[in-house]
């Protein structure tokens, strides 16, 4: 996702089943998703086996979820997680007990749910104020 060599600013607007990455830069800003495993449908699946290998499944989906944003957020200096759930919340938790991210400026605000023009309007609004690029 990193398009230059000065490390950019990252906006990532997420709740439990998806993330959005939306890189602040001068060009028009692009998005990139990455969804979550656990889906209605495996939800429904694990529960015909078992309340409690649903929520093992959804533990480690989750998990799997979160690992794949955090690697990603290696890349920059900067970042804002925000949208309308608990889940910016946990991400930052798990980042914050990582060594490797100390040196990473992340922020939380929480938001509604958004257009992805709203999203990307949140981003450059933040960036513009906090971020020279």
């Amino acid at each position: 996702m990193k398009t230059n060599s000065t490390p950019p600013a990252l906006g990532i607007w997420m709740d439990h089943a998806s993330a959005n990455f939306i890189e602040f830069t001068v060009a028009p800003m692009l998005t990139k998703t990455i969804v979550s495993k656990f889906t209605h449908d495996v939800k429904a699946e694990s529960l015909n086996k078992g309340e409690n290998l649903m929520h093992k499944k959804e533990q480690a989906l989750q998990s799997d979820f979160y690992k794949n944003i955090a690697k990603i957020v290696l890349g920059y200096n900067n970042v804002i997680l925000f949208g309308p759930t608990d889940a910016k919340v946990e991400l930052f938790n798990i980042l914050e007990e990582d060594n490797r991210y100390d040196k990473i400026r992340i922020e939380l605000k929480q938001t509604d749910k958004m257009t992805e023009n709203q999203q990307h309007a949140f981003v450059k609004d933040h960036f513009s104020k906090h971020v020279v690029v």
